[in-house]
């Protein structure tokens, strides 16, 4: 019987060679100001070709469900544009998959985390993966990344939980999200006050009653993000609660 599973169609050397020639010195160097590559910043030394993401999607689409170790090689690169690409690859080998097969990529997507190291890297694939492998399991790692000491782990406990929002079941975002409210970082408080906005989008009780006992000790680019969508004289309350 003739298998229909598509072969992988190109090595991650060939695309490494792609990208190069796809790649754009002048953006290149306007994503490395963007995406915060200085000393002491949150993607400090990682490197740019510049290739926009489009590209990437489409180069990621024309090459079948990868071998992994493939994909990990691409991954594990010190260059932006091959980890976003290998993470599509990834999220596609994810879905080619048969059930019994989708544990190795979400164990080798955990097991690789140092190197989804910014915030797109995250925002494109925790839910497609880490979202998608445990929903109809135990949350708990979703609680133990909540509680790492990596900023990019904390990113994809809360984002993964955006493949939930979008089936209408938002507990485990309002129990990630208190688990947050005291984290220090900005990239942390956008990503929880974005997601409490998606829920809000989809059932505005659900997110106000959140914001009614926790908007007080949100930190405040939080509660800007999480009351963007709310009637000015809404967003107003929660900001000034003292002019009430």
């Amino acid at each position: 019987m003739k298998s229909t599973r598509r072969a992988a169609s190109v090595s991650a050397e060939a695309l490494r060679k792609k990208l190069q020639k796809l790649g754009d010195p002048e953006r290149a160097a306007v994503l490395q100001r963007f995406f915060k590559t200085g000393p002491g910043e949150y993607g400090e030394g990682d490197s740019f070709l510049g290739v926009r993401v489009p590209v990437l999607r489409r180069l990621a689409g024309s090459c079948g469900d990868m071998a992994l170790d493939e994909v990990v090689s691409l991954l594990t690169s010190p260059v932006h544009e091959e980890r976003f690409l290998a993470l599509l690859l990834l999220i596609q080998c994810y879905r080619g998959r048969r059930p019994s097969q989708k544990k190795a990529v979400y164990d080798l997507y955990l097991s690789h985390t140092a190197w989804i190291n910014n915030w797109d890297l995250v925002d494109v694939s925790a839910e497609q993966i880490v979202g998608a492998y445990l929903k109809s399991r135990s949350k708990v790692p979703l609680y133990r990344l909540a509680r790492s000491p990596s900023l990019w782990e904390r990113r994809i406990s809360i984002l993964s939980t955006f493949h939930y929002i979008k089936e209408g079941a938002f507990q485990e975002t309002l129990n990630i999200s208190e688990l947050l409210l005291g984290d220090d970082v900005d990239l942390i408080h956008k990503a929880v006050g974005w997601m409490l906005r998606e829920v809000g989008k989809r059932h505005s009780e659900t997110a106000e009653s959140f914001l009614k006992i926790h908007g007080h000790r949100m930190p405040r680019t939080m509660l800007r993000y999480a009351i963007e969508r709310l009637p000015a004289a809404k967003r107003q309350e929660y900001l000034y609660p003292h002019k009430r």
